[in-house]
């Protein structure tokens, strides 16, 4: 592994993980839509600010919990989580409310976003003022990305 760019050598700095293209190999069978690298780094961006202003649910079950209650927002979810019977539904749930979502690659990313130490397989992400810009243009490219069929 040379470093191709010194842009990728800050990056790793960041993410002593794996860089997007070595998480892909770990994705499970549903992780569709999947977020492109670039939105991955959108998406935790806008995670991270609402994480400040606690405009997030975190965890399958709270997540769930709110978008029955109609709470609107974009859900992220992991595309490395295992077993998928775990979060398969939430997916469905999103679609039959219209409520767009994404896949990114790592769970540990996405808790490490949420501001916590341990993976998370799903969070959905609140508008909010402070921060709609990157929520509003993450909404726009999450809302582009086709639906599996």
């Amino acid at each position: 592994h040379g470093a191709e760019k010194p842009e990728a050598a800050a990056e790793a700095e960041a993410t002593p993980e794996l860089s997007y293209r070595e998480q892909l190999d770990f994705l499970n069978p549903i992780a569709q839509p999947l977020a492109s690298r670039k939105l991955t780094r959108k998406l935790l961006k806008c995670i991270r600010k609402a994480t400040k202003h606690k405009q997030l649910r975190r965890g399958v079950k709270e997540v769930q919990k709110f978008i029955n209650k109609g709470e609107k927002g974009i859900t992220v979810l992991a595309g490395d989580t295992l077993p998928i019977d775990v979060y398969c539904h939430i997916p469905i749930m999103c679609e039959d409310r219209s409520l767009p979502y994404a896949y990114v690659p790592s769970k540990t990313d996405l808790g490490a976003a949420a501001g916590s130490k341990r993976p998370t397989c799903v969070i959905l992400i609140k508008p909010h003022e402070e921060y709609q810009e990157a929520y509003d243009e993450c909404l726009e490219e999450v809302s582009a990305l086709p639906l599996p069929l």
